[in-house]
């Protein structure tokens, strides 16, 4: 278990969970057994990973990694996230960037705050790491006449065969860590 225990680096030297052991031993299984995953894996660690009820009998588990790693971890998306989940048997696996929010500066403060560290722009990206195989095509944003809002998500019917059967984990998932409701979908051919 030690070997695998350097597949996972959280923050300040916190201790893993027991859940979050088990994903990184399962990271360094595919890193020893898997000779596609090998050289990629090879570098790559996880943050902390967690498990999310989605709805009364399915779940997920939710992978954070860190910001630096994203580009190695989106090369090999598909191939990993077919392994994990056969790993994890009946949970369909999510990977996401570790990113931080910084509050807006005080009034009279020398210091600007990146674009990138908004909340707005967070829950974006957030977006776009959720449903990673699949590319963001367009969004629109429907209020009600209750004054809730919803927010619609259409994908690349291309990725329509990899991400078809995972469109209720995406809102789900999305839901817990941003507390917003998203339907995704995907746009239908205009016949001319």
């Amino acid at each position: 278990m030690f070997t695998a225990l350097r597949k996972i680096q959280k923050d300040k030297g916190a201790e893993p969970s027991e859940f979050e052991e088990s994903v990184a031993q399962a990271f360094f299984d595919l890193e020893t057994n898997n000779h596609d995953l090998k050289p990629d894996l090879k570098d790559l660690f996880i943050n902390s990973a967690a498990q999310i009820d989605i709805s009364n009998n399915k779940k997920a588990v939710v992978i954070h990694v860190p910001y630096r790693l994203r580009k190695g971890f989106r090369k090999i998306h598909l191939k990993l996230v077919r392994e994990l989940e056969k790993k994890f048997s009946g949970k369909d696996v999510v990977v996401i960037a570790t990113r931080r929010i910084v509050r807006p500066p005080k009034k009279g403060a020398a210091v600007k705050r990146p674009r990138s560290r908004t909340l707005t722009s967070v829950h974006e990206n957030i977006l776009e790491d959720i449903v990673q195989p699949a590319e963001i095509v367009g969004k629109r944003c429907r209020y009600r006449l209750d004054g809730s809002k919803i927010m619609k998500v259409y994908l690349d019917p291309k990725t329509r065969n990899d991400t078809e059967y995972k469109l209720e984990t995406f809102s789900g998932v999305y839901r817990k860590l941003c507390g917003k409701d998203v339907v995704f979908e995907y746009p239908t051919a205009e016949a001319a």
